[in-house]
C-alpha cells in the first residue's frame, strides 16, 4: 500500500461534505454560506468568528458551523 494513499479523518474529504469536523487549530480558516470564519482559540472556548451578510461580526459555534455546511475552500 502507498503511503501517500492513506489519510487521516481530518483531511479526508467529501466535495458535498468537506471534512468530518472543522479544524481545531487556532487561526484555521473555513468558509461557510461564501463567508470566511476564523477560529479564534480563547479561554474556556474556541469560536468561529466571521460576519453576516450585513458586514457585522458573527461567532458561531463548531456545532452551528457544522449545522451550516462549511468546506475548507472557497466556493468557486
Amino acid at each position: 500500500m502507498n503511503a501517500d494513499a492513506v489519510t487521516s479523518p481530518e483531511t479526508s474529504t467529501d466535495e458535498t461534505t468537506g471534512p468530518a469536523g472543522p479544524p481545531t487549530v487556532p487561526s484555521s480558516v473555513v468558509w461557510c454560506c461564501g463567508r470566511p470564519y476564523v477560529l479564534e482559540a480563547r479561554p474556556g472556548r474556541a469560536r468561529w468568528m466571521g460576519t453576516d451578510l450585513r458586514g457585522r461580526p458573527e461567532a458561531l459555534s463548531s456545532a452551528e458551523l457544522q449545522r451550516r455546511g462549511w468546506s475548507s475552500r472557497r466556493a468557486s
